[in-house]
Order: C-alpha cells, then sequence, then structure tokens
C-alpha cells in the first residue's frame, strides 16, 4: 500500500504522520503521478495551522504541487503516456508516494532538473505568471516591487521579471536577503527593516513608482504599497495578513490604480490549465534555458514532513524546501 503525510486535525508540524493509504487510479481526464519530490509552501503551512482560507480542517494529504513519474493515464488524456517525467500543480495530495491530478495541470520536467528542482516550480511558476503577467500585464520595460526576495515565490518572481526585461525592486529583511536579490537579477533591494521601503522604490524609480507589486505580506502593507505605485499601476496581493485596513480610494483614482487578491488553489480547473497554458509557453522556455533557477533551500525525507514544516516556520529559508520520497 502507498503511504502519505496526514494530519487528522489543524495543529503544529508535529501532527504531520506518515500512514499508508489506498492506492489511487487514473479518473478519465487524469494522471497517476510516483511522486518522486513535492515541495512545501506556505500555504501547506497554514492549511495545517487551520488558517488557510476556506480551507478544510482535515483529515486531509497536503501538497500543492509535485515532481515523479506517470504510472497511470486516465481513458480521456491525450499527449501523457505512462512512464512520463513530470512535475504538476496540485489540488492538494502531493505529500504522498502517489497522486491523482487532471492532466491539464501536468507539465513535462524542464531539461536538466532533477525531479527536486522541478518540484517546486508548478506553485511558483503558476502564481508569478497568473498576477504578473495575466493580471498586471508586466512587461518588458516596466518596473515592479516584489516583496520577499528569498522565499519560494520572491526567488522566482525575481528572476523571471529580470529575464523578460522589467525592472525589479524587491525586499528583504537581512542584509543578506538583499544581496541574494540583486544576485538572482534586482536592479534595487531593500531591507525593510532598516529602510522605508516606500522611499526607495520611489527613489529606484525616480519618484514614478512601479508599474506593479507583487505582496506576499497583506492588510499591513496595503497603504505602503499604494503608495509606490506608478499611474495605472496595478498591486496584486497574494498571501499573507488578512483582515479589515483603510482603502485610500482617492489615491486609486488619482493614479487610475487597480487592487486584485488572489489565491491559486482554489480557482476552478479552467483557470489553472489557462495558467499552465501560459506558463508552459512563456515560462519553460525560460527554465530550460537557465535564466530561472529554482532554489531548494533543504531536502527532507517525506515520512519526515513535520521537519520540514519547522524548518521553513523558522525562517531563514531561501528558496523552497523539497520532500523527497524513499528511494528517490
Amino acid at each position: 500500500m502507498p503511504h502519505a503525510v496526514i494530519f487528522d486535525q489543524p495543529g503544529p508540524a508535529e501532527v504531520l504522520h506518515w500512514r499508508e493509504v489506498a492506492a489511487l487510479t487514473a479518473a478519465p481526464h487524469e494522471v497517476v503521478i510516483d511522486v518522486r519530490a513535492a515541495g512545501i509552501n506556505n500555504a501547506d503551512l497554514m492549511k495545517r495551522a487551520g488558517r488557510y482560507p476556506g480551507g478544510a480542517a482535515g483529515p486531509q494529504i497536503l501538497g500543492l504541487e509535485c515532481a515523479g513519474v506517470i504510472t497511470a493515464v486516465g481513458d480521456d488524456v491525450a499527449g501523457l503516456k505512462v512512464g512520463d517525467r513530470v512535475c504538476a500543480l496540485l489540488d492538494g495530495g502531493g505529500y504522498a508516494e502517489q497522486v491523482a491530478v487532471p492532466a491539464s495541470q501536468v507539465l513535462p520536467i524542464p531539461a536538466g532538473l532533477d525531479a527536486a528542482r522541478a518540484s517546486i516550480i508548478p506553485e511558483a511558476a503558476c502564481t508569478v505568471y497568473s498576477n504578473l503577467a495575466m493580471i498586471a500585464g508586466l512587461r518588458a520595460g516596466q518596473s515592479v516591487l516584489i516583496h520577499g526576495a528569498t522565499g519560494g515565490i520572491g526567488t522566482f518572481a525575481v528572476q523571471w521579471a529580470h529575464a523578460i526585461g522589467a525592472r525589479v525592486v524587491t525586499t528583504a529583511g537581512t542584509d543578506a536577503g538583499v544581496q541574494i536579490g540583486r544576485q538572482l537579477g534586482a536592479d534595487a533591494a531593500i531591507n525593510y527593516k532598516t529602510t522605508d521601503f516606500v522611499a526607495a522604490t520611489l527613489a529606484a524609480t525616480g519618484g514614478t513608482g512601479v508599474d506593479a507589486v507583487l505582496d506576499v505580506v497583506g492588510a499591513d502593507y496595503l497603504d505602503r504599497n499604494l503608495h509606490c505605485l506608478a499611474p495605472d499601476g496595478h498591486l496584486v496581493t497574494i498571501s499573507g495578513r488578512g483582515g479589515s485596513v483603510p482603502l485610500d480610494l482617492d489615491l486609486l483614482l488619482a493614479r487610475r490604480a487597480s487592487v486584485s487578491a488572489t489565491l491559486l488553489n482554489p480557482r476552478p480547473m479552467s483557470q489553472k490549465a489557462a495558467i499552465i497554458d501560459g506558463v508552459r509557453r512563456d515560462v519553460w522556455p525560460l527554465l530550460e534555458s537557465g535564466a530561472i533557477r529554482p532554489l531548494v533551500h533543504a531536502t527532507v525525507p517525506m515520512p519526515d514532513a513535520a521537519v520540514g514544516h519547522a524548518m521553513l516556520e523558522a525562517g531563514g529559508v531561501v528558496g523552497r524546501i523539497v520532500l523527497t520520497n524513499p528511494g528517490e
């Protein structure tokens, strides 16, 4: 019987346990993947703790992305076959030895990458592309403020924005994180603990502001992010602390600015499929050329998922922590 990391009730990392689960079969529109590696995301921590918006209390199997080998293909699936090395954007279930996923959410592993690095691409690539390319419309010659230079999303976003020719401003909480942001391609990097990031962002853009902001902090940064926007700019917030905070509508109107708040996981299958198509077309060539390099901070055996969660919660992680299955 296959195994998976299960939690029955929300709580600290110690609620995660490695248990036997039922073997999976592929629905007509699905494939079954023998999971070699799965990325740990902040959303996993929030779900485990019972803090994810609209999330179920449990029991459930976490994991929003994975890489492995296809072992079964549904009757309605075309273009994929048993034995293909793939990575996938999941609705959940990646912390396991096998997972079933809609074929429309599956991508080939980019040439030259192992399963560990491939496993941390889907969530970051789809989050960054859907928000900065599809919603904010970021393009070459424009500017963007990306918060969290060293996180899983931030490390990917800085590299992607730099690769498409945008001017990148990023933030980090340490001088070392600032240096990492610059190494990844940021034109300006700000230690938000010692520097006013609004003033620094405006200075880096000649007082104009940025065309887009990708925010992972939430309510605490709302007003400051709006003050970083250029005319016709767009703020996208994707996670962080929620809650009710004042919104300066006069500022929005004066700058013709706009605000979006999105979560990737609850999106319907059709939206995820459209995002995957765009990622395959526009992001995959950047991965295969080496313009974007997925950053693995550490690998942890999947049965020890609680250790990986504790590492991420402790801070200081650059990129992602990856769970690997026995035998990988």
